[in-house]
């Protein structure tokens, strides 16, 4: 079976509510839904989450100049035939053996965007073609999944009190662990926001921080002594971006608090690192972003290998395939607490994964079980 046809549909919507992680502000939401087509009339469907969408379908044309031809099924191959863009290959200069000129550093993002959206598409396609979910491909047999509902968003006027109503919501629909967005206040005013959502939810129900790279390394474990009273169950992503794995280990030897990080990491090769400095108990790294799943489930062998817990970041009707093959060694996947957070996931599938008393339930139809709702996708392509 080969590949005939790489098309990207970028797509974007205005938010019904502005909003602020710790430090990016935004208006709108996107997604670029990648559409990998054979010559056995086999159709796969990936997608990418954020990020420039020019520039990554740009690549994904590229690439697609590389791999037409191939074997559809042969996913490892042809993930490293589109990540060998990246990198000068010896024996010459330039585009001597075929392949694009090495993509310039300034491109790494938006390639392994442009890669993770190729490649879940295979994986769709290589799930079709043998008539099973990918989950089932993978060896799981678990249809339901644990997850959890993020939200908590900053915009204007919201109180402390406002926040716990919102993350409080998550709760009477079932969902049995909340997370929320925190760090760019001022300690007193970063407690009162956590105390007010602890109340809210009661002590029974998980409650994780996504601190989005809020604090310099000095301050963070003093914020993570302060918060731990509130029973909290993971701070993720709380340094800075610029931090590195020592850091993160030096952090995690003061916090009473366990970590949790990596949906920004590109490749299996950084996330190794976090994985080997013991600093993280949760790896989040996500194929949607960067590198696809097939990058994702080397990772998530690894993290199994030594003792971390498979935490993938969004994308549940993606990831949650994985966190069903991983069984015990994966924590679960991650809901959006409401649709308004993100529309596009929301409502470009007319079939797929649905949520349902703090579960993920994925279907048993072949590939990743989507189906696309054309009719949306045409109202919002960018």
């Amino acid at each position: 079976m080969k590949i005939t046809e790489v098309i990207t549909h970028p797509l974007q919507t205005n938010l019904e509510q502005p909003a602020w992680n710790s430090h990016e502000h935004r208006k709108v939401t996107t997604v670029t839904l990648f559409e990998v087509r054979t010559d056995e009339g086999i159709t796969g469907f990936g997608e990418v989450q954020g990020g420039s969408q020019k520039a990554t379908c740009e690549i994904a044309a590229l690439f697609a100049e590389c791999i037409v031809g191939m074997d559809a099924l042969a996913t490892t191959t042809i993930w490293k035939r589109m990540f060998s863009c990246l990198n000068p290959r010896p024996g010459g200069l330039g585009d001597w053996d075929g392949l694009p000129k090495p993509l310039a550093r300034s491109q790494r993002a938006d390639a392994t965007a442009a890669i993770a959206g190729i490649d879940i598409a295979l994986w769709d396609i290589k799930g079709k073609a043998a008539n099973m979910p990918v989950y089932k491909l993978l060896g799981g047999s678990e249809k339901s999944i644990f997850t959890y509902g993020t939200g908590g968003h900053f915009y204007e006027g919201q109180t402390p009190e406002v926040l716990a109503e919102d993350i409080g919501s998550y709760v009477e629909k079932g969902y049995k662990a909340v997370k929320m967005k925190a760090g760019p206040f001022a300690m007193k005013d970063e407690l009162a926001r956590i105390e007010a959502v602890r109340k809210a939810i009661g002590p029974d129900v998980l409650l994780m921080l996504d601190l989005s790279g809020a604090l310099p390394h000095e301050y963070a474990a003093e914020y993570a002594r302060a918060i731990a009273e509130y029973d909290i169950f993971w701070l993720e992503e709380p340094l800075h971006w610029h931090y590195q794995p020592a850091d993160y280990a030096r952090l995690a030897s003061e916090s009473p608090v366990a970590l949790a990080h990596g949906e920004r990491e590109w490749t299996r090769y950084t996330t190794r690192d976090f994985i080997d400095s013991g600093a993280i108990k949760f790896i989040q790294f996500d194929g949607t972003r960067h590198s696809g799943f097939t990058e994702a489930l080397r990772i998530a062998h690894y993290a199994e290998q030594n003792g971390v817990l498979i935490a993938p970041h969004t994308a549940k009707h993606i990831h949650g395939h994985l966190v069903s093959a991983f069984g015990d060694a994966a924590f679960g996947a991650e809901s959006h607490g409401v649709d308004l957070r993100h529309p596009i996931q929301a409502n470009m599938y007319s079939k797929s994964a649905t949520y349902k008393d703090g579960m993920v339930h994925l279907n048993d139809d072949p590939g990743f079980g989507i189906e696309v709702n054309w009719d949306y996708v045409e109202k919002v392509r960018a």
